[in-house]
């Protein structure tokens, strides 16, 4: 078993100083305090694989925390980080980064020396672009960047080959660039709550997407190779300005949940009675939308039709 220490929500606001003299240590919980700094002496514990100091009011990471090559998993979500020190690119071994919810303008380009990051979280900031050396991180499958000021879904996202899933929701994008369709290990993409107002073709390369989240944004069509996206299990529309679909979305054989609410639809495809797993779809307030006969059989096969 590693060695652990967890002073989770012990009202510290300092790290005590006999924790710098456990250099057994492999992992060290922090979270839920006070703290408003961390000791220089924390490279002290040169043995420390897993740091986590979510929730307190650290402003400023030492120097010698990079210094703790070993590190796999750091923590430093809701802070009060305004920038993260370019020695982060020391850590060539860190699988998972959290820096959510602090006050970043900006992430160091050395981020992109961390070879073996998986997961990088950096919601809730104040970032509107990333650097381009991200595109180094070719076995992270997992990126948050919600919460922030983006205006597009930066260039570096399209060489990320081993991306499972995107979130970046709640941002302000108009677009979802041609760059994105070479992500074809990409199960997810969240982008609800954005400004888009529409989908190139190149959404229909996604050969391996399942969930394709657009909610509340400005689409009014949808591109003809929509249809190509034959993994997709759940397709959330919802509060749009559709006024129509194409025929091809009925080669969405996966489809499971197709969520049509709030758009400007009058019809809908005869082609969706097709969609055999479809368990879900849901077309309230399209308030010009003629409900058409086929959905009993859709409810006499055991989907459930909101309208």
């Amino acid at each position: 078993m590693p060695q652990s220490l967890d002073l989770t929500g012990n009202q510290l606001t300092i790290l005590p100083n006999d924790v710098l003299d456990r250099i057994d240590l492999e992992e060290l919980w922090i979270d839920d305090n006070q703290i408003i700094e961390i000791s220089f002496g924390i490279d002290r514990l040169v043995n420390l694989k897993r740091f986590s100091a979510y929730k307190n009011k650290l402003s400023l990471l030492p120097a010698s925390l990079f210094s703790l090559v070993k590190l796999e998993r750091l923590n430093f979500s809701v802070n009060n980080l305004s920038s993260l020190s370019d020695n982060v690119g020391n850590l060539k071994n860190l699988q998972v980064l959290d820096v959510n919810h602090n006050r970043l303008v900006e992430i160091p380009e050395s981020v992109g020396y961390l070879e073996n990051l998986r997961f990088l979280y950096l919601a809730g900031n104040h970032l509107e672009t990333l650097p381009q050396s991200l595109e180094n991180l070719k076995k992270l499958v997992y990126l948050n960047i919600t919460h922030d000021r983006f205006k597009a879904i930066p260039e570096c996202v399209g060489s990320m080959d081993n991306l499972i899933e995107l979130r970046i929701y709640n941002n302000v994008i108009v677009s979802i660039p041609d760059c994105i369709s070479k992500l074809i290990k990409l199960r997810e993409i969240h982008v609800m709550n954005n400004q888009i107002t529409a989908l190139s073709g190149s959404i229909g390369y996604l050969i391996s997407l399942r969930k394709l989240m657009l909610g509340n944004n400005r689409l009014r069509t949808l591109p003809e190779n929509i249809g190509d996206l034959e993994s997709l299990t759940e397709f959330d529309l919802r509060a749009n300005q559709l006024i129509f679909l194409p025929e091809t979305m009925g080669n969405l054989k996966s489809l499971r949940i197709l969520d049509l609410r709030d758009n400007k639809l009058t019809s809908l495809p005869s082609s969706l009675r097709n969609l055999t797993n479809l368990e879900k779809i849901d077309v309230r307030l399209n308030k010009g939308l003629v409900i058409p006969e086929w959905f009993q059989e859709l409810e006499q096969r055991g989907c459930s039709v909101f309208y």
